[in-house]
């Protein structure tokens, strides 16, 4: 394994002073909701994850029309990295509004349209992945991938 270029282990170090600090901010600073308590602040994560899920899955949609265009397999890559950081990130946003549901609606999930929606998305992004493990041929693989997205 090759060692860390320094330019990567101060961003890595900046990425949690940075993520140490928005969690004391959360916890300590940001005001108590009248209503909800505490269950509010986990808006503070949970808008932010499913922004850069939406983001990346855009990201990713990019990507594939940009290899359709040029056929340069370094735009599948990204969009490969693209769907995958999504589908954690949306999923961690899934998650988080399921636990701020349950006291807010009295239930971890209700069958409304935007999450409904969310989860269908998952599964797609999912499915798209599940795609690519069955076929070998790379550039192959690749057109099929950046039509699905």
């Amino acid at each position: 394994m090759e060692p860390q270029p320094v330019t990567l282990k101060l961003l890595n170090t900046l990425s949690i002073l940075f993520f140490l600090g928005a969690l004391g901010m959360v916890f300590v600073y940001a005001p108590l909701e009248v209503t909800m308590n505490y269950v509010q602040k986990i808006f503070y994560f949970h808008t932010a994850n499913a922004w850069v899920g939406m983001l990346g899955f855009l990201a990713a949609a990019v990507a594939g029309i940009i290899y359709l265009v040029n056929h340069d397999l370094k735009w599948d890559i990204i969009e490969v990295a693209a769907i995958e950081i999504s589908l954690v990130f949306f999923l961690i946003a899934i998650l988080s509004g399921s636990i701020w549901a349950r006291p807010s609606w009295g239930t971890y999930w209700t069958w409304e349209p935007r999450l409904t929606t969310a989860a269908i998305l998952e599964m797609v992004y999912i499915a798209c992945l599940l795609l690519r493990q069955g076929i070998d041929d790379p550039d192959r693989r690749a057109r099929f991938s950046a039509v699905y997205t």
